[in-house]
């Protein structure tokens, strides 16, 4: 390895890397007022009701395929508590405000380009880079993760999608120590310790964290070498992949127990429900769950379009937009990246990743599921990618005879595009906007009718529940995609439920009610007026309530 930064250059460029990825992160999350997507608001209602003496409570039920379905509602029946864990400790000394809560993702995901620029000099030591290239290669990755639209989004929203890349990151960066520096007997290397609390953490995070598990032990088992270049003997590559696994354990052991006591399951059974999915409405099914049945029914070509779609959604909408031209550039490079060891824990991990929701979960990816762990593939196109420019400069300034190295062209390029396509992440602070004023003026025009959205209004079904509670403050329901006499059984269920709330058309509703649909005149809408606020009256167009007047 001919280039290694200095201990002076190497904690100076990190912190400058960080300073600047906070900096951008910032200026973002200043226009984003409100917790978009709903699963943001969630992490963020709960960490609420845990700094307000509620507990891990949520007060939406946005799903209803997982008991007890009371209220309060045990929180995280499918998703996983390190966000709002990590949402609550600025809360407990500044308040519960969403820019308290944007805190934690801010710092976090202005770590990612720092781990990132780490992995790029990794790889530009394990390529044998002269320093100049070397240092363009390792800080370009930095830079561009600082900036590219994906990263930065993510950033400003406090989720799992953050914390999870930065917690991957870390763990692929002591994979490569781990197996990359021979030794005596590796099964006493503290970094074990390390890495199994990174997986243990990530476990805490997302789902996907088993995947970052098999890759370790996938890795370890059939790659892991001594001193002389031998394969491990099969007791110590036992040892090696069982001492990480144990510290993972010990960390997710205390929530599996909390899931078992709260739900009767130590596992999110709910995700095999989901990886039963026909649409994506599935999610907030009552009367007509997903089951084997039900999803075989749709026939083989159904099920091969359904995995075409996850593909498309997951290639196409997660990875390539988003980061054009950079993840094009990267995809197409990626092959070329196989055989660098310094790489291959990132690779493996995106590839699990990639496949397994694409292919276990089709529909499901295509509401979020990919998209939330696809932070560390984001990183591994960008790393690709500046490794083909490399490469296509250093051929065309052989080709042209130039004298002097042109490898900060490749970052250059990246930079700007990346800066370029993040511009129109203006338009999410909009949307961000236009929800907050939506939820604002609904709660403040019904107090002003006289039906107020409060504790006496009982649980409201809503098309956008979490939203809806953390807003208001109040127990909503998930509407479910579904017949008139469903919501209405589903109203009988909480019988103090009185309102249906439509914020815009969604699936079959609310068109469904005009249809002739039985029991649709049970549903009686509620006038809203028009708000004196010209600015609210603009925010309630397309929002409609309905008062629920009749029962099964």
């Amino acid at each position: 390895m001919t280039w290694q930064p200095s201990r002076r250059e190497a904690w100076g460029t990190a912190a400058l890397l960080f300073v600047f990825a906070l900096l951008v992160r910032l200026a973002f999350a200043r226009t984003v007022p409100f917790p978009t997507p709903e699963d943001t608001a969630y992490y963020v209602m709960v960490a609420r009701n845990l700094v307000s003496g509620h507990g891990l409570t949520s007060d939406a039920i946005w799903s209803f395929q997982t008991p007890p379905l009371v209220f309060p509602r045990p929180a995280f029946e499918v998703w996983l508590p390190l966000p709002s864990l990590l949402i609550a400790l600025p809360m407990a000394i500044f308040g519960t405000s969403f820019a308290v809560a944007q805190v934690p993702a801010v710092l976090v995901g202005a770590l990612i380009p720092v781990l990132a620029w780490r992995l790029g000099g990794d790889i530009a030591a394990e390529l044998r880079l002269p320093p100049g290239r070397a240092r363009t290669l390792a800080i370009g990755v930095g830079l561009t993760a600082a900036v590219e639209l994906p990263l930065v989004l993510f950033s400003a929203l406090p989720d799992s999608t953050g914390v999870f890349a930065a917690l991957v990151l870390g763990a692929c960066l002591l994979i490569t120590r781990l197996l990359g520096e021979p030794r005596g007997s590796r099964v006493r290397d503290p970094r074990l310790l390390g890495l199994g609390a990174l997986i243990g953490l990530a476990a805490l995070a997302r789902n996907e964290a088993l995947w970052l598990a098999l890759a370790w032990a996938g890795l370890a088992w059939f790659t892991a070498r001594d001193g002389a270049g031998s394969r491990l003997p099969r007791p110590e590559r036992f040892r090696l992949v069982a001492v990480p696994t144990v510290v993972a354990l010990l960390i997710f052991a205390p929530w599996l127990t909390r899931d078992w006591l709260a739900f009767g399951n130590p596992l999110p059974g709910q995700a095999a429900a989901n990886a039963l999915s026909v649409t994506g409405f599935d999610i907030f099914a009552w009367s007509d769950p997903p089951t084997l049945a039900r999803y075989l029914d749709v026939g083989i070509n159904g099920l091969i379009q359904m995995r075409v779609d996850g593909f498309d959604h997951n290639l196409m909408s997660v990875l390539l937009v988003p980061s054009f031209p950079i993840g094009l550039i990267g995809l197409l490079r990626l092959p070329w990246t196989i055989r660098l060891r310094s790489l291959r824990p990132l690779l493996v991990v995106s590839l699990l990743t990639f496949w397994v929701t694409t292919l276990v979960f089709p529909v499901a990816t295509t509401w979020g599921t990919f998209l939330h762990a696809a932070g560390p593939v984001h990183v591994l196109l960008i790393v690709a990618c500046l490794l083909g420019l490399d490469a296509l400069f250093v051929r065309l300034s052989t080709w042209r005879g130039w004298t002097k190295q042109v490898a900060w062209l490749g970052t250059t390029l990246t930079v700007a595009s990346a800066i370029l396509f993040s511009l129109g992440l203006a338009s999410y602070g909009v949307q961000s906007v236009a929800a907050a004023s939506r939820y604002q003026a609904l709660d403040s025009q019904m107090a002003a009718i006289g039906r107020p959205l409060d504790a006496s209004a009982g649980p409201v079904i809503a098309d956008f529940p979490i939203w809806l509670a953390y807003q208001a403050r109040i127990h909503t329901l998930a509407l479910p995609d579904e017949s008139p006499s469903s919501v209405l059984d589903l109203a009988a269920h909480f019988p103090d439920t009185h309102y249906l709330v439509i914020s815009e058309d969604r699936g079959s509703w609310p068109a469904i009610l005009s249809a002739g649909a039985a029991k649709a005149d049970c549903f009686r809408e509620i006038q809203l007026g028009t708000p004196a606020d010209p600015a609210a009256a603009s925010a309630l167009v397309g929002t409609r309530v309905f008062e629920i007047g009749c029962r099964p």
